[in-house]
């Protein structure tokens, strides 16, 4: 009788059940060349552009006057924009601005019917979680900056296109 040794490799005891089970949680699995094509094949890209502003027109409306209208295009890249130029401030304090724009939003100026006022756009819908959408990849390698060294986390999980966590896998 032939036995065969189990496989103790950190891909097999941990990262590809750790994927399975994201996919039963409702995690789309994207494909290194995917998630690579999604940040506009930029290496140093952490954002998934494409995603978060299709996920910014779906999720966000101007409500004005018992009317609703969609934010502009501008208004769509400025607030892509605004999240890719968050500047390194030290730890704390450029996490604190990454967490007032992904939990309060960001106010944006927009004319409706000829009228100019500020209005929110959020980044995540925190009313309703299915309005989001969730993606996940395994091994996305990120070009560090000034530097063609990459840092490659086991699984990254993003949220409307915005990485919001990484695992890390490990054998026994």
């Amino acid at each position: 009788m032939k036995y065969d040794t189990p496989s103790f490799k950190e891909d097999h005891i941990s990262q590809i059940p750790a994927l399975q089970l994201l996919q039963k949680l409702g995690y789309t699995y994207l494909t290194q060349d995917e998630a690579l094509e999604l940040r506009g094949g930029r290496m140093g890209a952490v954002i998934l552009e494409g995603v978060l502003a299709e996920q910014l027109r779906k999720i966000n409306r101007i409500r004005f006057k018992g009317n609703e209208y969609v934010f502009s295009e501008g208004n769509i890249l400025s607030a892509i924009q605004t999240l890719k130029d968050v500047v390194y401030d030290g730890l704390v304090r450029t996490n604190e601005k990454v967490y007032d724009l992904l939990c309060l939003g960001r106010s944006l100026q927009q004319a409706i019917e000829a009228d100019s006022k500020s209005f929110p756009l959020h980044y995540i819908d925190w009313k309703d979680w299915r309005n989001n959408a969730f993606h996940m990849t395994a091994e996305f390698s990120v070009e560090r900056s000034g530097t063609h060294e990459t840092y490659r986390p086991d699984i990254v999980l993003f949220i409307n296109g915005i990485p919001l966590s990484v695992i890390e896998c490990k054998s026994p």
